[in-house]
């Protein structure tokens, strides 16, 4: 009986196993984590896309402010009391980390699909446009002939990203507790919130693209590993105390570099196909 509990377990560890390879090979291979660091350098390279990050900065840390503020006023004893029994003395110092965390990661959910959506969408197209991506853009919101990648950016056409998402926040408190387990916790902790933010990097691309529900679930269960991966570098950027505003734009801005790689890469196997229908047409005849 024992045996064979144990020889499942080692199954179920060896395909588990299985599994998370494909997906680190998956990653590797895509170079998907490399974008949110290719935004921070394009962010930095056009001036213009800074438009809507400055527009916003005061509100966001204002927002951040209260938030921090209040956790640590509220939370920080009793999350002390909890950490005191996994870190002992150190309980003082991660506790804070943990608060600061959870504070920034609190902001940036309340922000994103509030207080900086629109700011952020601009960032999004105003990208899209400066890499020539244009005709994409214009399937979503008017773009003008003249001026700036921003200011070319004309009024919105398709309804922007979806607004708050409960389970949003429900898988976050669910988590959360795995940051009490030393190292490994905060490890899988990070990963987990890593995947769920890769899901949502593509939305504006998507909904551009007009892509329905099933075609979105299908492509991203294709590509599982490369979001995985961008989401779990755009996390740990963005749990970054007071400067994950910043990454957020930034972030932003690698996701919308890898949407226009994905559709110069279209644009290209349909070029190269094209010919071969007409091609395949001709002999038909």
């Amino acid at each position: 009986m024992a045996s064979g509990i144990a020889d499942r377990a080692q199954g179920v560890a060896k395909e588990d196993y299985e599994k998370a390879k494909l997906l680190l090979n998956d990653a590797a291979r895509s170079g998907s984590y490399m974008y949110p660091i290719k935004g921070i350098f394009y962010f930095f390279a056009h001036p213009e896309l800074w438009k809507p990050l400055r527009s916003r900065i005061i509100p966001y840390f204002s927002l951040y402010s209260s938030v921090l503020g209040s956790m640590f006023f509220f939370t920080y004893l009793p999350q002390l009391a909890l950490m005191a029994f996994v870190n002992g003395p150190l309980a003082v110092f991660t506790t804070a980390l943990l608060i600061l965390n959870e504070s920034s990661t609190i902001t940036g959910i309340v922000s994103r699909n509030y207080l900086l959506q629109d700011a952020i969408l601009d960032t999004f197209d105003g990208t899209l446009v400066a890499r020539n991506k244009s005709q994409v853009v214009a399937e979503g919101r008017e773009v003008k002939r003249s001026g700036d990648a921003i200011q070319r950016l004309g009024k919105a056409l398709k309804k922007p990203f979806g607004r708050f998402s409960v389970n949003e926040l429900i898988r976050y408190v669910i988590y959360l507790p795995l940051n009490f387990i030393p190292v490994v916790g905060t490890v899988v902790f990070i990963l987990l919130r890593g995947r769920s933010r890769g899901e949502s990097v593509h939305d504006r691309y998507f909904q551009l693209k007009g892509w329905p529900s099933a075609r979105r679930s299908k492509w991203l269960k294709e590509h599982r590993g490369p979001y995985t991966a961008f989401g779990t570098v755009a996390t740990l950027l963005e749990l970054i105390p007071v400067a994950s505003v910043f990454f957020s734009f930034t972030n932003t801005v690698g996701a919308a570099l890898w949407a226009a790689d994905i559709e110069a890469k279209e644009s290209k196997m349909a070029d190269s196909t094209a010919p071969e229908l007409r091609e395949a047409a001709k002999k038909a005849e």
